[in-house]
């Protein structure tokens, strides 16, 4: 058995490392040898993501920061919390450092007999080369324009904002912190007791200046003594699902199949899902002797598209209802927020959401 993946994003060498640990032979298609991680990006894994990837892929727990404490605000509440969740013995989830994580997964990769890094050829080529599968992670890629164009996108017309922030250091910096903003969502996500990321998700008024950002940050800044603001990246927002996952042997992966607003942090949650349930089809036919084929990728759609596409909506959901605030000029969605916050069936029922996506 032989799989390609194309691309060598950080979902690319996470299903690698998964397929490999399988003794599944992967060959990785790159175009820029040199992809350097954005070292200001950071993503938050929920609790049973990380229990998959360190039982299937790698351990992480090393690299992890764990959050133990939500709290959601909004600009017209000012202090007063919307709603708070909260695992006091336990992580609702973790936060990692997108180079530290595909740094691990590189060198890990490199060493392992059954995988093999190799510069990107023509699609004729590679598919004469008598892969099993074919799975694509480049959205750049001539397979993506050829078969995955199709899909249902939203732009938000805004951007995405991200650093990391060195401040004073805190006793225990576990609690994340989101405030819904007039112009759009503000993370605070701890990644150590003297580094916090912030993702900003910003609408567009004109040609934002980095330094404008900074005095956003300073503005929201909920009880950190910053001491520096670290380089300043952004990144254009959008959602999308495919409407087609795959196309005969070639099943498109990762960021290709949805992309969501960032206010959740369920992106690569959404991947990490994808990738248990592609390799518990591939075990199911290597159980049964069967060859992987087409069928693979028309039993991973079956599996995946409906709840992936549902889960979407929903973070799209959670967006505007938070925006319409603004809108609307009143304090009703943080009253109505407030109220499910503090019923615990509800409050129980978002933090189980979060941590396994949506079971359909």
């Amino acid at each position: 058995m032989k799989i390609c993946i194309i691309g060598n994003s950080l979902t690319s060498l996470t299903l690698a490392k998964a397929l490999v640990n399988k003794e599944i032979f992967v060959d990785i298609f790159y175009k820029n040898k040199n992809t350097d991680p954005d070292k200001t990006r950071t993503i938050g894994i929920s609790k049973s993501n990380i229990n998959f990837f360190n039982n299937n892929i790698s351990k992480i727990n090393k690299i992890l920061w764990p959050i133990k404490k939500i709290k959601i605000f909004s600009e017209n509440s000012g202090d007063n919390e919307l709603i708070q969740f909260e695992e006091p013995n336990n992580q609702l989830f973790s936060i990692i450092n997108n180079f530290s994580l595909y740094n691990q997964l590189n060198s890990e990769l490199k060493k392992n007999k059954y995988f093999k890094a190799k510069y990107d050829i023509s699609f004729k080529k590679l598919a004469n080369l008598g892969y099993d599968l074919i799975i694509n992670c480049d959205p750049n890629h001539l397979i993506t324009k050829k078969f995955f164009s199709k899909k249902f996108e939203k732009k938000y017309d805004s951007f995405a904002f991200t650093t990391i922030i060195e401040h004073k250091e805190l006793a225990a910096n576990n609690t994340a912190i989101q405030i819904f903003t007039k112009r759009g969502p503000m993370a605070f996500l701890p990644v150590s007791n003297n580094k916090t990321s912030i993702v900003y998700s910003i609408k567009i008024k004109g040609s934002e200046q980095n330094s404008d950002i900074e005095k956003l940050i300073n503005k929201f800044n909920p009880n950190f003594e910053i001491k520096k603001i670290n380089k300043i990246s952004k990144f254009k927002l959008k959602s999308f699902n495919l409407r087609k996952y795959y196309n005969s042997n070639i099943l498109a992966f990762g960021d290709l199949l949805h992309k969501l607003h960032p206010l959740a942090g369920q992106g690569f949650n959404m991947s990490l899902r994808d990738v248990k349930k592609l390799l518990d089809v591939i075990n199911k036919k290597i159980e049964l002797g069967l060859v992987l084929d087409q069928s693979v990728c028309t039993e991973f759609q079956n599996k995946t598209k409906t709840s992936n596409f549902v889960f979407s909506e929903g973070i799209d959901f959670i967006y505007e209802y938070f925006n319409s605030e603004n809108k609307i000029r009143n304090n009703l969605i943080d009253t109505s927020i407030k109220y499910i916050g503090k019923n615990k069936y509800m409050n129980d029922y978002f933090k189980k959401i979060a941590d396994l996506g949506l079971q359909i």
